[in-house]
């Protein structure tokens, strides 16, 4: 069954949903993998909109749950490959060299940075799957580390396994109001927006201190 020029009851037939509905419609489940995999690359594509609405196709019979979630799934587990590629061959030595030219930073920020995924980036890497945008980066750092490859894609396929499951099914049951998730799950992706943003403004504002403070105890000496 393909979906005509008014794809499903109640789903706009323009912008992301129209896109993701014509995508669905025209390739099936492979349609909706190939959705998810574009929005681990770019993130600005909302995976709040396009899970519910393959969900919501599943429930109007377009194409089975077990086709949305399974392709669905490959499609993030692709994405996340692609851009642990990337940080693979952008590797740690780049990385390093990058760091030393970028201002307010030092270099045992970033060591501590390693260790730290060192330590946690099995639980970062799978719980980041369930974390809007966060789900998308960090696959490169997993690659800069060089994590081990089947690790990352087993991880990476239960967290997405279980995010995009959350979300398929909401559509499913939700029939033609699939479109509240979106609403629900976009207030928490620009929370996590702000909260990143915020961190991000305390951190330069704490190293332009820093910086102010040796300046004065250079000149005071």
């Amino acid at each position: 069954m393909r979906f005509t020029s008014s794809p499903l009851p109640a789903a706009p037939a323009d912008g992301i949903a129209g896109w993701a509905a014509d995508l669905v419609g025209t390739l099936g489940g492979p349609g909706a993998g190939l959705a998810i995999a574009l929005e681990n690359l770019f993130p600005p594509l909302p995976s709040e909109v396009i899970l519910p609405l393959t969900g919501f196709a599943a429930g109007q019979g377009v194409i089975t749950l077990v086709s949305a979630l399974f392709w669905t799934t490959l499609g993030s587990v692709t994405g996340a490959v692609v851009l642990y590629g990337i940080g693979a061959l952008f590797g740690r030595d780049r990385i390093h060299a990058l760091w030393a030219k970028l201002p307010l930073v030092k270099a045992s920020d970033l060591r501590r940075t390693e260790a730290w995924f060192a330590k946690h980036g099995t639980k970062a890497v799978l719980l980041g799957r369930m974390v809007p945008i966060f789900r998308s980066l960090i696959s490169v750092p997993a690659g800069v580390e060089r994590m081990p490859l089947p690790v990352f894609v087993t991880l990476t396929t239960l967290g997405s396994l279980i995010w995009n499951a959350a979300l398929v099914m909401s559509g499913y049951w939700l029939g033609d109001q699939w479109a509240t998730v979106g609403t629900y799950v976009g207030a928490v992706s620009k929370a996590v927006l702000a909260l990143v943003v915020v961190a991000l403004v305390s951190y330069v504002a704490l190293r332009l201190r820093g910086s102010s403070r040796a300046a004065r105890h250079r000149r005071a000496s």
